[in-house]
């Protein structure tokens, strides 16, 4: 009962303030499940076209820009911090717990209530700083042209939005709906991302005369409108700034890869210490972290571009602060890319012939994603409670009891190190073939959509047994 517990304590007097999903009294059935999923996502969706009331414009560069497809936020709508706050404080109190910093013990209920209480209380008041600063930076105006209620009323919004994304998320953790509201959210905004991309019906006119968005939709149009049919052919797979065939089919072939590897594990025959007799099996898989070191690596990058950018704006001409990243306005998207420091070596090459041209830029980048996601990857398992040490309530058959952790550290940290390197291999493959939505992003998605895949068997499973067929 050491110092941690008294910091935890002091969440108390908040806890009948914050807002609560109260935990499922009865078992939901598996229709009612998703059910509740879809109200979920149906409610989060709106939100992300839901425009915020009182802004004065959105207009110019956008510094969150590289966030958005990992915080599934939506630019000048009530959904404009996304995932951020719950994400945060989520790994915040995590590695807080992890690291022994605040003691828990998992087995106490009081404990589990108070670090939930703390995690909820941590994301609101994150919610709340950032409101505070989106409308203070001038990201919807200066405060003098919005006034003084309409930046209230902003914050406000903000402030709610990021409420009601802490209260699905928990209603469908607390076994009301499929999974977690973070991960469904991050995998629908990417999915929406290389749909809308694949099918826009938008023109854009980038010199070359009005062109659909759409790389689907682009292919037709050229065939049809063209007389030259190779031309149009090799425009449509080819095409510059703006999606084309070849950048769908390689989205549709790492969707493959990644799904192929998901399949790879190591499954050690184990016992139960307690119930006597009882047989299992303790599947490690190639991805046993899952999509944590590219949520973490990607944190990471946004954060440095984010920081860079604001330094860069201010003080352009500083030594260390170009070491950092020096930035420059994109012709086509209007937003600042990083073309000089840390923040351009950290950044996936644009094309093949980009990594042609530039290839110490190409290997820095390589060795930057393998390493850190095998880093964070191995650091993940030790503060998340899934290393070997925390497996104490299994055996292995013909071993002494004492020997099962010596058998998972030959096969965990392996997998989890050897799983990051994929993942990251797996990134810089996608982003060197120019995939839809960014080898980060798709990453992220079929991970989760596997994920889901798994979940939903699962549920199916246990209800058909439940029922007796």
């Amino acid at each position: 009962m050491g110092g941690g517990f008294r910091v935890l304590h002091l969440v108390k007097p908040f806890l009948s303030f914050l807002p609560e999903v109260q935990s499922a009294d009865r078992k939901i059935p598996f229709r009612e499940k998703v059910i509740y999923t879809v109200i979920s996502l149906f409610i989060f969706l709106v939100c992300s076209q839901l425009p915020l009331y009182g802004i004065h414009s959105t207009t110019g560069g956008d510094p969150f820009y590289w966030m958005r497809a990992i915080l599934a936020s939506s630019r000048g709508t009530v959904m404009e911090l996304g995932i951020t706050p719950i994400v945060t404080s989520g790994l915040v109190m995590q590695l807080l717990a992890g690291s022994k910093i605040i003691e828990v013990d998992n087995n106490v209920r009081e404990d589990r209530a108070l670090l939930n209480g703390a995690q909820k209380l941590l994301g609101i008041l994150i919610a709340v700083g950032e409101a505070v600063a989106y409308v203070l930076s001038g990201m919807y105006g200066s405060v003098g042209q919005l006034g003084v209620g309409n930046a209230i009323l902003i914050i406000l919004q903000l402030c709610f939005a990021g409420i009601i994304v802490i209260c699905l998320d928990e209603l469908l953790q607390k076994g009301y709906g499929l999974g977690s509201g973070i991960s469904l959210f991050i995998a629908t905004n990417i999915c929406e991302s290389i749909i809308w991309k694949a099918f826009s019906p938008t023109t854009i006119n980038s010199g070359r005369g009005a062109e659909f968005e759409g790389a689907v939709i682009a292919l037709f149009h050229l065939l049809i409108t063209r007389t030259d049919k190779v031309r149009a052919l090799r425009e449509a797979f080819y095409r510059q700034n703006l999606p084309n065939v070849t950048n769908l089919l390689a989205t549709v072939l790492i969707f493959l890869i990644v799904i192929y590897f998901q399949g790879f594990r190591v499954v050690l025959p184990v016992r139960s210490k307690n119930a006597r007799g009882q047989q299992g099996s303790y599947p490690i898989k190639l991805f046993y972290t899952s999509n944590m070191p590219i949520i973490l690596q990607s944190a990471l990058v946004s954060n440095l571009y984010f920081i860079s950018q604001l330094l860069y704006k201010k003080y352009g001409g500083n030594f260390l602060v170009n070491l950092l990243g020096t930035w420059k306005e994109s012709g086509y998207s209007g937003q600042s890319i990083p073309v000089g420091g840390l923040a351009y070596y950290v950044t996936a090459p644009s094309s093949l012939a980009d990594v042609a041209a530039n290839p110490f830029h190409a290997l820095f980048y390589i060795v930057f994603m393998l390493s850190a996601c095998a880093l964070f990857s191995k650091t993940w398992i030790e503060v998340s409670g899934s290393s070997a040490r925390d497996e104490q309530q299994m055996v292995m058959p013909g071993h002494r009891d004492s020997n099962l952790q010596k058998e998972l550290n030959r096969y965990i940290p392996t997998a989890a190190a050897f799983g990051g390197m994929c993942i990251g291999a797996l990134t810089v493959l996608a982003d060197f073939m120019g995939a839809i939505g960014s080898g980060t992003g798709i990453l992220l998605a079929v991970t989760i959509i596997y994920q889901y895949f798994e979940t939903f068997e699962k549920e199916k499973a246990s209800e058909l047994g439940f029922f007796g067929f």
